[in-house]
This record gives C-alpha cells, structure tokens and sequence, in this order.
C-alpha cells in the first residue's frame, strides 16, 4: 500500500535531519591554504551563495556591462545572463577582411570566450545567418531599428527568453535616450516594456500553450545618470584574492576576447562605481535600497522564510547550510567533493518534497526552478572537484557526407573513489559505433571510449555557425550514489567539427563588375577547389553561364590525391554582345560521384576563436555598368587592412600598387599620379604616421592624395592634414545612417564630378548600410571645398562628406563616406566617383 503524501514528506524530513545535521558552520573560506587559488573550483563553488538570478541586456557583441558582471557573476556568485540582439555584423573589422556574416561570426565567437571568462550564460535574440535581427548598422532611433528587426518578432524572442531564464533583475545595458544609439535605444525600451509583459499570460500565449510559464522579473534597473540613480555601490578597488584582479580588470579581460572590435583596456587597481536607477519593481520595500539584492529573497535560507510548509522550510535550511559546507571545504577538492555529493543528494530530495508541497503553481514552479538550477551547479562542482577529466579527440574533425570519423573520448578519474560509468549518450541524427568499454573507472584510472561517428549521406544542410555542435556526447557517472551528468564536446579553441560538402569552392572575388564601356567586358576570377573528403577524388568544375557570356575554361576536369589538398584555377569570363546594366550570376558546380555541390566554402579561423566555417551558394555576382577610367593612371594604395578597395579597383581596370613600408619611408612617391589611404589607416598604420610629412610633400609636390575616413580616436590628429580638419566627436553624433538619404550637389560643375564620369544623383541610388561617417566638425573653410551635402530626416545637414583642396602643386581630398562599404558591393555610382577621385589631378585640367 502506498504511503499517504504527508508520510512521504515526514519521512524525507527525517531522512534529512538525520543525515544532515542543523549546525550552521563558519562562513570563512580558507583562499590561502594553497600555493596558488584553485580559480576552476572557485569558480564553480561560487554560485552555491546564492540563488539570486540576473539578466543583462543590450544590442550588440561588446554590449555587455562587463564590470558589474564580474563583480556579481564572480564576486558574488549571482547566477548572470546576457542576452543581446544581434551579432555585430554590420561594423568594422580590426584584424581581418571579414565583414557582415563573416564577420558576425567572429563576434559572436568573440562573444562566447567573453562570456567563459566572467561565468555569464549567454542567448543571442538572433538565431540565424540573414537572421532579420541583423546588425545594420548605425541607427539613430529606435522606431527604424524595430521597423527593420520587426518589432514583434524581437519582442517575441526577448519575452520568450525572460520567461526561459526567469530573471530576478534585469537591467538593459543603456538607457532609451536620444545621444544613444538606436539599436541600444530598441532593445532598451522592449525591456522596459517587458518587465510587465513576461508576467502576462495573454502576452504572446503561444509561448504558455508551448509549456512557457509567465515570469514577473522583481527589480528593473537602468544604469544611472545624473538626477536619476537610486542605488550606487563600489566594485572595484579591491582585488579578488582567487583571481588576483579586481572585478573592473576581469571585465577588461573579457573584453579583450572581442580582438576584432580592439576591446579591452589595461586598469589600475582603483575604485569604480556602478549607479542604477530602479524604475520597476514588483517587491515591496521597506526604505532606501542598500543593495541590488534587498527584498528578494537571496538563498534558499531567506527563501524559507517565504514557505509556510514546515517541512519544506526546515529542508530548505539545511540545503543552505549544506552548500556553506561545500563552499568552506574549499581548496580541499576530496572534502568539497564529499560536501557536494551530499548537498546534491540533499538537493534533489528537496525536489521530491516541493513538488509534493502544498504551494501554489507560482511559488512551486519558482521554487523547482531554483532547484533544478543548483542540481546542475552541483554537479558542474562534483565534476570540477573530483577531477572527472575529458578530452575529445578525432582522427579527422571535417566529415563529408557518409564520411566516418573516430571519435575518442579520454577519461581520467582522480576522484578518491571509483565511478561508475553510464551508457555514453551521443547527440544528434548521426549513426554512431560504439565499441565496448569499462562500466567502472577506479581511483586515478583512465581509460579511452571510442565509437564511429558517420555523417548523413544526404544532409539536409551543412555545418552552421550558430547551431549546437554535431560532436556532442552526454557522460553520466555515479559518485557517492549521485548521479552526474556532464555534457562534452569539442574545445573549439582546438578543433572545431563539421559537415562540410565533398569539395568547397572558394571564388576570389566573390563579386565585381564589368565594364559596359569596353569594347568587350571581361573579368577574370581565381577559383580555388578544396578536396574535403578523406582521400583521393575526382569529379568536374563547371559554370552555368547565362546567355550573352561565354567563359574560358568553362569547364575542368579535377583530382585530387589526398584530403585537405587544393588546386587552383583561372576563368576568363566575356561578354559575347551588348550587355544590359544590370546583376548577372554565374553559378559555380561542383561535380563529384554521384552528388553535385554548389557550396563556396570561407574557413574563418584565428586564434584568440578557433576556427568556423561560412558556407554560401558558389555563385560568381557580376554587375554590368558603364564605367570610364584612364587605364594609365598609377595609383599608390596604403592599405589598412580594413577594407578591399584596392582590389576592387584593379579589378576595374585601373593599375594600382599597394604601398610597402619601404615606399613610404624611402620609395619615389613621385611616380603615382594619386595615393589613396584606406580607410583608419593611421591606427594600423605605424609606418603612415612616422611618414606623413613625406605624403605632405609628395602632395605639395605636384601630387593627390584621397584620404578615406578615421575615428577621432584612430590617432588622428589634425596636422596630419595639409591643412586643419578633425573627425567630429563623439562620433555617433556626425554621421548619416540612412542609406537612402538626399544627396545635395554643392558646386555640381566642379571638375571632380564631371570627367571622367559625369556624377548626377542617380550614382547615390542603390547604396548599402549608410551614406558617411565620422564628417569632419572642424576644418580649414578657407582652403577645403566642400561638394556634397546631405542629412538624415529632420536632421540638419553635413557638408563636410568630402572636402578637396589645392596644397602647393597638388591636391588633398578627405572623404566621410563609406565607399569602401559601396565598392565593396558593387554599387554602380561609388565606382564612378571613387574613379573621379584618382582621377582628379587630370580632371582638373
């Protein structure tokens, strides 16, 4: 006969009690007793403090308020989330060519090591490569970020991920206000909006329908300002004696994982300050706020003071008591392992009594939230303390489809006890081989579980940068009569791996034009063929090429010998007629067996990330527009590293040298009938600076120099001009983000935009992303001509665009728009005027 439900609860409270004595004990943590702090145990042991939950907010990779959350993820143990919009695609890159998806990519593996770092559980509101949370670029209101997001499907995913996380604060990282910019303002005001929403059962219901349990988050904060700051604390000054920093200086250590964005800055131990203003708060208050925890319940001892069940309450207790324990058994990693089994053991019992508790669905559905949340920490610490060790390896991380790899899983118990090994779980649709292996792993034993991991032989798709690893394996293993479970994968510092087609094509360039002008437009493209199968292969490469063109070859017999070898080959591609101004694509096959592959193929990899894949459709993008240029014109290119116009322009037709260090400190710049320097070239450019006189002179000379953009922090300084000019600041204040914005034609007989390409308005149709930043806020007015003037709406214009001037014999020109980010997608009329642009000098006569 079963036991009544108040038995069972008598029965657990004894078990309880008796296992586990009342006694607090001593909340001093001993952080001396080794030689150096175990910062792995530390790390896992903290969030047992406390039960307290918070989520932080913002728009992009780099948004996250990176101090406080160290000083509460590490300091103090808060179990902290960042969720953020997108992935950072539409801004600049410091350390590579990657922009937009590639260059999200980077960012939000950027995000991840940022993230490991500080301990902080990170969501992207954007979930796929094209997702339409996408990154833009600079917006300057919230209406149009939303209105290109879609307001309700952010909305939606932002609700959806509160409701999942179940925030006690929350706190977007900026605030709603005009000098913000308006991808922040956005995902500001939908938090805001939400601290009332996610408790809203009526508020996207499909989500409750799904299993989604409302939430009312308790405090909502803002960062604080001047006249609006409600609470201020200190979290820095002092060093964290486990991490040997202060929470400041850890936040900076995370933030220089975000390399592509040159983040992270070195601090000096000294105080830093954190003001909030609290604008929403569901818990009563009793006076003042002291601290961001008052009137929330902190850990599960002050939680028991909201429980009326006798029972429950003396369990949860005890549970507090438990992880005290554990904490203070630190660095002694057989002790704290005992203490955590324990406190697990003890931690799911607690599950068993509230879920047969007599509370309400809103208090027991909270309460087993917490619960379950410290049976995954506690285990997470047994793992760490007991020394459970994992480490995958293949014999081959890239699988094709059919392909077969082997997967060898290295454990090392140095627990003081066996354990006892479950049935190894591997995730995901793939055909898995295990051979056998030992249930039981002694004392300081290892041993190695391999298995065959064999990919689809007609996958639906290939690897995805934001999907779960294909390589996942659930380790189960019993330690104390606990059960433990651990996910692992591969460390994607090491390896990273992934589906991919049997051959990747890889066209350079991607994209380009051709020149309606000439008598017979041609453009050549490098194709580069990778054999990803692991072995010999043989098959074709061939174009589809549309009517009107013809190519030479169009076709190519391959093999390859062995895997990961490349070969590379040239295609001319004409015109056999007039062409249509218009976008022509040429898809590019691959054809190998049986299968046909049209993948191009972008392997991603740095250090500070590992390495990812981007894969897109391998098609050759060719847009056909009149262009007139002067094919003898030498032009001297000092590259930045931050964009490819040099290339873009070769491509054109124009000859064009990139400029050495050498060049500019000892070459004849005399020579080149203009240099271009790319965009924030005097950031990445040491040689540049220590050689701007000689450029000076060269245009005093008799030459032209096209200088694109800097940042007022690109160490710009305004002699580096011939005459005064700097880049306004700040600079979100002096740009114009709308793409499509009127532009006004100053001086429209101005030599410059009339040869050899007559300029009209039509060349600004069809731009990308925005028309210029970081314009000019001061300069010479007496010798720069401005040409261009534009603004976005109800904003008053900017004509400083693009400024030229006499200087000596020769001429200067300095240009905000973004022109690299137009050539660079072959927008028709920024061809035409950058073509203008070095072609002036002759112009003008």
């Amino acid at each position: 006969m079963k036991m009544s439900r108040k038995r069972v609860l008598i029965a657990l409270l004894l078990v309880f009690v008796l296992l586990f004595p009342l006694a607090s004990p001593s909340r001093s943590v001993a952080f001396s007793t080794a030689s150096e702090p175990d910062q792995e145990l530390w790390k896992a042991l903290r969030p047992l403090d406390t039960i307290v939950n918070f989520m932080n907010t913002g728009a992009h990779p780099d948004d996250e308020n990176s101090a406080l959350l160290a000083y509460l993820s590490l300091g103090k143990g808060v179990r902290t989330i960042s969720v953020l919009a997108n992935r950072g695609e539409g801004g600049q890159n410091e350390i590579g060519p990657e922009l937009g998806n590639a260059l999200g990519i980077i960012r939000s593996r950027e995000l991840q090591e940022a993230a490991k770092v500080l301990d902080v559980h990170l969501f992207m509101l954007s979930e796929d490569l094209n997702d339409p949370i996408y990154d833009f670029g600079f917006s300057k209101s919230p209406e149009e970020t939303l209105k290109k997001w879609g307001e309700t499907l952010t909305y939606e995913r932002l609700i959806r991920r509160i409701r999942q996380e179940r925030p006690d604060i929350i706190m977007p990282s900026f605030r709603d206000v005009p000098t913000e910019h308006g991808h922040h303002r956005a995902i500001s005001e939908l938090t805001v909006r939400a601290f009332k929403d996610a408790a809203d059962p009526s508020v996207f219901p499909e989500q409750i329908k799904a299993g989604l349990k409302p939430w009312q988050v308790k405090k909502l904060y803002l960062p604080g300002t001047d006249g609006h700051e409600t609470l201020r604390f200190n979290v820095g000054g002092k060093v964290d004696p486990v991490y040997g920093l202060t929470y400041p200086q850890l936040g900076e250590e995370s933030r220089k994982k975000h390399k592509s964005q040159g983040m992270g800055r070195d601090l000096p131990v000294a105080d830093q300050y954190i003001s909030l203003e609290l604008i929403r708060s569901s818990v009563s208050a009793t006076g003042p706020e002291t601290s961001l925890f008052d009137s929330l319940p902190y850990d599960f001892k002050s939680y028991a003071s909201q429980v009326k069940d006798p029972a429950l309450k003396t369990t949860l207790t005890h549970l507090q008591t438990q992880y005290e324990r554990t904490q203070n058994a630190y660095p002694n990693r057989p002790e704290v392992t005992a203490s955590a089994v324990k406190a697990l053991s003890m931690t799911r019992m607690a599950k068993e009594l509230a879920a047969h508790a007599p509370l309400n669905h809103e208090q027991k559905d909270d309460l087993l939230y917490r619960l379950n949340i410290k049976e995954q920490q506690l285990q997470h610490v047994i793992t760490i303390a007991a020394g459970i060790q994992t480490r995958v390896t293949l014999d081959r991380d890239v699988w094709t489809p059919g392909s077969t790899s082997t997967v060898k899983l290295q454990l090392n118990n140095n627990a003081i006890h066996q354990v006892r090994i479950h049935p190894l779980q591997p995730a995901g649709g793939w055909k898995f081989a295990m051979k056998p292996y030992r249930t039981f792993l002694p004392s300081k034993g290892e041993m190695t579980v391999s298995f065959a991991m064999t990919a689809p032989a007609n996958p639906e798709s290939y690897f995805h940068p934001y999907h779960p690893p294909v390589l996942q394996v659930d380790l189960s293993y019993l330690i104390g009569g606990q059960k433990v479970t651990e996910q692992i994968t591969a460390d994607p510092l090491t390896f990273t791996p992934a589906l991919l087609p049997d051959w990747g094509i890889t066209l350079t360039p991607e994209a380009s034009i051709l020149n309606t002008e000439a008598t017979q437009p041609e453009q050549t493209i490098a194709i580069k063929v990778t054999n990803y199968k692991n072995g010999p292969s043989q098959g074709t490469i061939s174009l589809d090429l549309p009517k009107g063109f013809k190519a030479t070859p169009a076709k190519w017999n391959v093999q390859f010998a062995k895997a990961d070898e490349t070969k590379n080959f040239t295609v001319r591609i004409q015109s056999t007629g007039p062409l249509k101004a218009q976008q022509y694509q040429i898809p590019v096959t691959a054809a190998v067996g049986n299968h046909k592959f049209h993948a191009q193929v972008e392997r991603i990899s740095y250090p500070h990330i590992g390495t990812s894949y981007y894969i897109t459709d391998a098609a050759i993008k060719l847009n056909a527009f009149p262009l007139k240029l002067d094919p003898s014109l030498n032009i001297g290119y000092v590259d930045s590293g931050f964009d490819d116009v040099a290339e873009h322009l070769r491509q054109a037709g124009l000859h064009v040298t990139m400029l050495t260090e050498d060049d500019l400190k000892n070459g004849d710049l005399s020579v080149y009938d203009t240099i271009v320097v790319g965009i924030r070239a005097y950031l990445s450019r040491d040689d540049l600076l220590a050689n701007n006189q000689r450029l000076l002179d060269y245009v005093k000379n008799g030459g032209h120099v096209v200088m694109q953009y800097h940042k007022p922090t690109d160490r710009w300084k305004p002699e580096l001009a011939p005459y005064p000019l700097t880049p306004g600041d700040p600079p979100i204040n002096w740009r114009v983000t709308d793409e499509t914005a009127p532009v006004t034609f100053l001086k429209p007989d101005h030599p410059l935009l009339q040869w050899p390409n007559p300029i009209t308005s039509a060349d600004f149709d069809g731009w990308v992303q925005e028309r210029a930043v970081y314009f000019p806020s001061d300069w010479d007015r007496q010798h720069y001509v401005p040409l261009f003037s534009m603004a976005d709406p109800g904003e008053k214009p900017f004509d400083s665009g693009l400024l030229v001037a006499d200087y000596g014999k020769g001429t200067y020109l300095y240009t905000s728009m973004v022109w690299y980010r137009e050539i660079q997608n072959q927008v028709p009329g920024a061809y035409r005027m950058f073509v203008n642009m070095v072609s002036y000098p002759k112009g003008k006569h």
